[in-house]
């Protein structure tokens, strides 16, 4: 016989929250914050703010984004509870995009931080151009520093 107490899947659910720590590598809120940091994913987020909008008019907004990227991003944040996907019988079948309100509860942040890169591009342009211009210091070899360059713009 247990001695221990019976739990309700909220009282686990609760446990679990507390339990969250984005700093473990297992951590599903760690997954989450991946997942949330791709470029494409707050890009579709703010391009959703105005309201639904269909596969095209996403397409033409995020300009640059391949099709297997976009349809890859969509899938991913209607998955997460993000966006919702309506489809409209018609012909040709009519795809509408949404935020859910999950998403919308995101997006003040995406925002955020969208506004934040376009004001402060200029600053951070420099300071690549800066650091990239610097001589090497005395631990740190040219061969090196190339290297980890590379690295850092693929």
């Amino acid at each position: 016989m247990t001695t221990g107490t019976t739990r309700t899947s909220a009282q686990r659910r609760a446990q679990a929250r507390i339990a969250y720590d984005a700093y473990l590598a297992d951590c599903p809120a760690r997954q989450l914050l991946d997942r949330i940091s791709d470029k494409w994913v707050s890009l579709v987020l703010t391009a959703l703010a105005d309201g639904p909008q269909r596969y095209g008019g996403l397409a033409r907004t995020l300009a640059g984004v391949s099709q297997k990227m976009l349809t890859q991003t969509l899938r991913t944040l209607e998955r997460d509870g993000l966006i919702s996907r309506a489809v409209t019988p018609s012909v040709p079948v009519r795809v509408d995009y949404a935020l859910t309100p999950l998403g919308v509860s995101l997006l003040p942040v995406m925002r955020a931080i969208k506004d934040w890169a376009e004001t402060h591009i200029e600053q951070v342009a420099a300071a690549r151009e800066s650091y990239d211009n610097r001589p090497a210091g005395p631990d740190v070899s040219t061969s090196d520093r190339s290297a980890t360059l590379l690295r850092e713009r693929s």
